[in-house]
């Protein structure tokens, strides 16, 4: 057992859109840019309102199976010119994120997300995790979680919840996304935050609990 003066160092994981940022923006103008360069209508206000599985289940809904690989492609290609200055960051990111690193713990950002995207993002708006894996959804996001050694993972979306749990991992949710505080106690959330500008808090509460 850990004595009371020493703390044991966290790996926390993070979710990215509309956990550490709001990409709503950034996602809408690709959109809209990508509805011009293929002549297919998308209403991009109604995409923005349910981001977190991968890019291809929105995708489904505005163009035919056969066409989703190119599209996909296509519209990650032009998502750096479209997504990446509109973007900001969510209260309480860049602190939640420096709360792991000061208390000597790593944090990872693990995402549905192109990785090359989602580390634009973070470079852009100066927020550094020591690690960022891109392409996991819901219960595959453990993977990258169980490999990095995360007892914690922080999320939006009920599919976090699922992979935190998969990954058993303490599930800590935010209602900064689609899914509300409901939705997200009904998942399996253990810890529901207003925001992360409540994240520093709870963690150092966290690991104190686990160094008594």
């Amino acid at each position: 057992m850990a004595s009371p003066t020493t703390r044991p160092a966290p790996t926390v994981g993070f979710d990215l859109d509309m956990t550490l940022i709001d990409s709503r923006p950034g996602i809408r103008a690709a959109f809209l840019a990508l509805s011009a360069e293929t002549g297919v209508p998308i209403d991009a206000d109604l995409a923005v309102t349910r981001l977190g599985p991968p890019l291809e289940q929105e995708l489904a809904h505005w163009f035919p199976r056969e066409r989703i690989a190119e599209v996909g492609a296509r519209y990650r290609e032009m998502y750096p010119t479209y997504a990446i200055a509109p973007t900001l960051a969510l209260p309480g990111a860049h602190e939640a994120v420096a709360a792991v690193q000061e208390l000597g713990g790593r944090a990872l950002v693990v995402t549905a997300k192109y990785e090359a995207n989602a580390k634009l993002h973070l470079g852009h708006l100066g927020i550094e995790p020591d690690t960022v894996v891109g392409g996991l959804w819901a219960e595959q996001k453990a993977e990258a979680l169980r490999e990095h050694g995360a007892t914690v993972y922080v999320g939006d979306h009920t599919g976090d919840v699922r992979g935190a749990r998969a990954a058993q991992a303490l599930s800590v949710a935010v209602p900064t996304g689609p899914c509300d505080a409901r939705e997200l106690r009904a998942a399996g959330a253990d810890v529901i935050l207003d925001d992360l500008t409540e994240f520093p808090a709870w963690l150092a509460d966290h690991v104190s609990g686990l160094a008594a």
